[in-house]
């Protein structure tokens, strides 16, 4: 097996090995938005005509999940690589930076789709979404584990310690995912935050996941689309060139 494929090995073993806290929490923390939002604001709030609150609510939700946990997953084994000291039997491989990024966000791309495979399979009993455009849902799905993976990844290379990672993903990763539309339409936003919503690429990604769902959408999926894989080769390229670097890794 190959440098890559033996760290992405390892990186999939040690989420899977304690499943129940990196799987299964995620999605019963899911599974109880959908039981009090869903509960109270079914009969309340309709959006893009005809679709339930309910179903619009399952896939946000769905790739909510996706995003969290594939940030989660590579920033977290980093840090705690870096701060436990085994970083440097990695550092002592002859592993190239393009073999750590593909094991650490392929492994964080792993975890995210299983963890929203998870909320799709539990939740979808609520009210089963329709599947208009089903490889649209793919393409962003994988972008926006992908791109989750690879911000998590600068993040762990960035953070010394544990509540520098804990700042991270509560006053950046969170917001920008509870903003992103998940549990609402912009649409039904002033003006003002509005304009807001459309700077964040988290929007993009829900709105685009969601239209596979319904083949509506609050802007053209297209837009979307350019929209996340632009982040994602951006968000790429710096943590590749990071990792070149070794950029806090050796210090």
């Amino acid at each position: 097996m190959s440098g890559a494929g033996t760290l992405f090995y390892k990186e999939i073993l040690r989420f899977w090995k304690v499943s129940f806290q990196t799987v299964a929490a995620p999605v019963l923390t899911s599974v109880l938005y959908l039981l009090i939002f869903g509960h109270v604001l079914e009969n309340h709030v309709k959006v893009f005509g005809s679709v339930g609150y309910t179903s619009f609510l399952i896939p946000g939700l769905v790739m909510m999940s996706v995003l969290q946990n594939a940030f989660a997953n590579s920033s977290s084994s980093l840090i705690q690589s870096k701060i436990t000291g085994n970083l440097v039997f990695l550092l002592v491989t002859p592993l190239s930076h393009w073999a750590w990024f593909l094991a650490y966000v392929g492994a964080a791309v792993v975890r995210g789709l299983a963890v929203g495979l998870g909320v799709f399979i539990v939740t979808v009993w609520f009210a089963p979404p329709d599947m208009a455009a089903p490889l649209w849902i793919v393409l962003f799905g994988l972008l926006g584990a992908g791109m989750l993976g690879a911000l998590g990844l600068i993040a762990g290379l960035w953070a010394e310690k544990f509540d520098q990672m804990a700042a991270f993903q509560n006053f950046i990763i969170m917001p920008m995912t509870f903003l992103s539309g998940v549990f609402y339409s912009v649409h039904s936003l002033p003006g003002f935050w509005l304009a807001i919503s459309h700077l964040n690429p988290f929007f993009y990604m829900i709105d685009g996941f969601r239209y596979g769902f319904f083949g509506v959408s609050d802007v053209s999926p297209w837009l979307s689309l350019a929209v996340v894989a632009s982040s994602f080769v951006g968000v790429s390229a710096l943590a590749l060139e990071l990792l070149r670097r070794g950029y806090k890794l050796r210090s």
